[in-house]
């Protein structure tokens, strides 16, 4: 399997590149085809820790530094790595920008860090408040980066061919939202006043941003479902990409309540609440869909990291919601929510061990079988 963790999207009938299930190159794998998309499983990884501290009953703080710390490890683990692949491979890199399936990962990376960042203050671990500070804003610089340099290649550069539409196209423009979600907590650490409310006006305005521009990208990707049917099976799960926008959008309304209570405590309620609702919906949809590429034969691939991310974006929305309305159902739906994520974690964190041990996920891709209909 190449590192990108999809097929070609923009062909949906063409035979899918991302089963692991699939034949591989007999040659021996190395970090030429390491894509982008790999800061996905950061991102999965440091999520349990940061979702797991909001929940209404109380994870083991052992449990969540320990989470956190294997997504630290990843994460330096795949920035030395991916250097390597820009160095030792410049030929592939270039390719993999200019390619409109696979350049959209790029917003990854700086999710990677922003969750990482996160992570840290939400586990507590020592040093955490300097960690999250600094991992915030570089990874709030690349999401600015990446969020406007991805649109602008597809735009000019990429050939987007009819029904190529894809959620993974929510990726570089939702990078902003994380930073939104993230940037209040770091917020209350700064002198009350104008520091402080240039901070919280600024999340604010990542907020809009990430939210008009997925407002934008959602009805063109329904479409494409309507209009050209399920996408190949491997490619099937990043349907839970969409959850993504909408945990994250509901988890900076709250957090931006918590660090000013006045201004956003109303708003937290009246925006989350009907979101979460939506996301319910496309959950039970997503879920049904995955269910009949299963049913069709859907092997592990990369994409299963999107089953992570963006539930656990979710619970940290109804954790949110709980804490801001006092509704004990709320607690309980993120309570589930975070069982799922952890089954989620453990069924994409043991395909991606085994892959890497057999060499799989490093190899270069062959083709596998298309999509149901």
């Amino acid at each position: 399997m190449t590192a990108l963790v999809h097929a070609d999207v923009r062909h949906p009938g063409r035979r899918d590149t991302a089963s692991f299930r699939s034949p591989v190159s007999p040659a021996r794998p190395s970090v030429r085809h390491l894509g982008p998309n790999w800061y996905a499983s950061v991102m999965g990884t440091a999520i349990l820790a940061t979702a797991g501290a909001a929940l209404p009953v109380r994870v083991p703080d052992p449990v969540l530094a320990a989470v956190w710390a294997l997504s630290a490890l990843a994460l330096v683990t795949l920035l030395v790595a991916r250097a390597a692949h820009w160095l030792r491979h410049t030929d592939q890199a270039r390719t993999h920008l200019r390619d409109p399936s696979v350049a959209p990962f790029y917003g990854c990376l700086s999710m990677a860090l922003l969750a990482v960042g996160g992570g840290a203050l939400a586990a507590g671990v020592p040093g955490g408040l300097a960690l999250d500070a600094a991992l915030w804003s570089v990874g709030t610089a690349l999401a600015l980066v990446t969020a406007t340099a991805v649109p602008y290649l597809m735009v000019v550069r990429h050939r987007i061919e009819p029904g190529s539409a894809s959620p993974v196209w929510l990726l570089p423009v939702v990078a902003p939202m994380v930073s939104a979600a993230l940037g209040p907590q770091l917020a209350l650490h700064l002198p009350p006043g104008q520091p402080r409310l240039a901070m919280l006006l600024g999340c604010f305005a990542l907020f809009g941003m990430s939210l008009l521009a997925t407002l934008m990208i959602l009805p063109v990707v329904f479409a494409r479902l309507m209009h050209h049917g399920a996408p190949p099976p491997a490619l099937t799960p990043t349907l839970f990409l969409v959850l993504g926008p909408l945990g994250q959008s509901t988890t900076a309304m709250g957090n931006l309540a918590d660090a000013a209570p006045g201004t956003f405590a109303s708003a937290a309620v009246l925006y989350g609440v009907p979101v979460t609702g939506f996301a319910l919906l496309w959950l039970a949809l997503a879920t049904a869909m995955v269910v009949r590429a299963a049913r069709a034969g859907m092997g592990f691939a990369m994409t299963w990291w999107a089953f992570t991310f963006p539930v656990g974006t979710c619970v940290t929305g109804a954790a949110s919601l709980a804490r801001h309305t006092g509704l004990a159902a709320l607690g309980w739906l993120a309570l589930a929510l975070y069982v799922a994520l952890v089954l989620a974690w453990c069924a994409a964190c043991a395909g991606t061990v085994r892959g890497l041990v057999t060499g799989a996920l490093l190899a270069a891709p062959r083709p596998a079988e298309r999509a149901p209909r």
